[in-house]
């Protein structure tokens, strides 16, 4: 029974993401950086146009981005994004990060259907919101 459950899943989750890019399907099926850090240095919820939400997590040491989660209810485009955002900006100065561009997202995989380009500019806000937010909180220590 449990075999051919894991079949129907893998089929189904096949025709979800039929049309999308194999980068994408990947990064759907295998995200990095899902979940929540305790005690984060910074930590945001935004709501996209499409009703997903990306929670994310950041914690900054010596002005670099030394850890960065994500938790997401938002679609496979949403999930896939979110992802690569985070392990793009991993380790970046907070300069570095702040200029990753929704473009960037779009182009790694290999053009985003026009539906959910918005995924990729939901994840670079919420990105650029949790620096800003990081930063402001700096400012009034």
């Amino acid at each position: 029974m449990t075999e051919q459950f894991d079949k129907y899943v893998h089929e189904l989750q096949e025709a979800m993401l039929e049309g999308y890019s194999e980068k994408l399907k990947n990064e759907f099926l295998n995200p990095e950086n899902l979940g929540k850090i305790d005690n984060p240095d910074s930590h945001v919820s935004l709501t996209g146009v499409c009703g997903d939400t990306i929670e994310m997590y950041l914690s900054i040491k010596d002005g670099k981005i030394s850890d960065i989660k994500f938790m997401t209810d938002g679609c496979g485009p949403t999930i896939a994004c979110a992802s690569y955002v985070t392990r793009t900006a991993r380790k970046m100065s907070i300069e570095e990060a702040l200029k990753i561009k929704p473009e960037d997202v779009d182009r790694y995989f290999d053009c985003l259907p026009e539906e959910h380009k918005h995924c990729a500019v939901l994840s670079v806000v919420t990105l650029r919101t949790a620096i800003s937010k990081y930063r402001n909180e700096l400012k009034n220590k």
